[in-house]
């Protein structure tokens, strides 16, 4: 299968299946001396880890992140780095009925017609769980810009008809309730929506919003490697995400340009700073100094035990009630999904900006 590695100096492979013996990933290009244990990951990967609340699928795996190579007496070498889940708790036969038909919102038929078959049990690698990977790299990402001090925070801002508001924003909120936003308020109504959702036999969508601090000005490329555009790519690609915007987004389609344009000013200190931010931190494609600011939109979750029409393989009209262990909601447990992602692609792309003047080139060597 192709298009399983995103990167380019820090470049991730993640490998496996939602049913198979183990998921994982291979991270290439991380600096040699970071200090690094299993620990500093685990903490990344029990924020996704399901069975934590009632809008969670309930499967219960420990997440249990080894590190197989890249570490030696707590240190990275600078080698490729290869992190192994093992999957302890796959129930594949509450899939067999699937073999042989097609789910609303999946990738069953696309992957059929791409590959000629399919693994059935859970969705192979097109489940949610082929995510495990990318947190378990984008960790190491994250500790990475932390020693830069650039911080990469996600949240969820919308589940259904419910936002959060942000005059009750308060972070430590996600650590109170079961939705991950930051108001208490706004909390309470999701969860009575997702409550609803459940009794209903459906499932819901909603918004995840990142906000990535302490990236300096001048980091991404003006073509096809923009900022903005490696940001979308890779949220993009977390496979229930059906839309992605920075800065105001879609509503500066409506603005105009004098609204729209962020005014520059000198700072006291002598620095360039804007005075708002509707780009959301990326000018051209390159970063401003600014907060960098994005949305991801998440789908709601396909699998629902309510009837939906469908077909067979032999083309008959039938009826499918999809049973399992699946969440009402994905968007909760994909705001870590989502923060990695973010994390690995800036680092990424600041170690591409290295090299992008000479007089920090030289600068570089010449101090060896």
């Amino acid at each position: 299968m192709a298009g399983s590695t995103l990167g380019t100096l820090l470049s991730i492979t993640t490998w496996g299946e939602s049913h198979g013996k183990a998921i994982g990933v291979v991270l290439d290009g991380c600096p040699a001396g970071l200090p690094l244990k299993e620990e500093d990951i685990q903490i990344y990967l029990n924020r996704r880890k399901p069975g934590q609340s009632r809008f969670t699928t309930p499967r219960k795996e420990a997440d249990a992140v080894q590190i197989l190579s890249g570490v030696f007496d707590g240190r990275t070498t600078g080698t490729p780095i290869s992190l192994m889940i093992p999957n302890t708790s796959q129930r594949s036969k509450d899939y067999r009925e699937l073999a042989e038909c097609y789910r609303p919102g999946h990738a069953d038929y696309t992957y059929d017609c791409k590959y000629g078959f399919r693994d059935y049990t859970g969705g192979g690698r097109s489940s949610g769980r082929e995510t495990i990977g990318r947190v378990a790299a984008g960790a190491i990402a994250a500790k990475i810009l932390s020693r830069l001090q650039i911080t990469v925070t996600a949240y969820t801002r919308s589940i259904g008809p419910v936002s959060i508001d942000y005059d009750r924003f308060d972070l430590s909120q996600m650590e109170q309730n079961a939705v991950n936003m930051p108001d208490a308020v706004s909390a309470g109504l999701a969860e009575a929506h997702l409550d609803a959702c459940r009794e209903q036999q459906d499932s819901c969508g909603g918004v995840v919003e990142c906000v990535i601090q302490g990236l300096p000005a001048g980091i991404g490329e003006p073509c096809f490697d923009k900022l903005n555009a490696n940001l979308a790519k890779a949220i993009c690609s977390i496979g229930a995400v059906k839309g992605f915007e920075i800065g105001d987004g879609f509503e500066a389609s409506r603005s105009f340009g004098s609204q729209n344009n962020d005014a520059f000013y000198r700072t006291t200190d002598g620095t360039i700073a804007k005075k708002t931010n509707h780009a959301g931190g990326v000018l051209g494609g390159i970063s401003d100094g600014s907060d960098l600011i994005f949305r991801a939109a998440f789908k709601p979750t396909p699998s629902i035990s309510a009837p939906q029409k469908t077909v067979n393989k032999s083309g008959d009209d039938i009826t499918l009630s999809v049973k399992g262990r699946h969440d009402p909601i994905i968007v909760p447990r994909a705001v870590v999904v989502v923060e990695c992602m973010a994390a690995l692609t800036v680092l990424d792309l600041l170690l591409v900006s290295m090299s992008s003047r000479l007089d920090r080139i030289e600068n570089f060597f010449t101090t060896l």
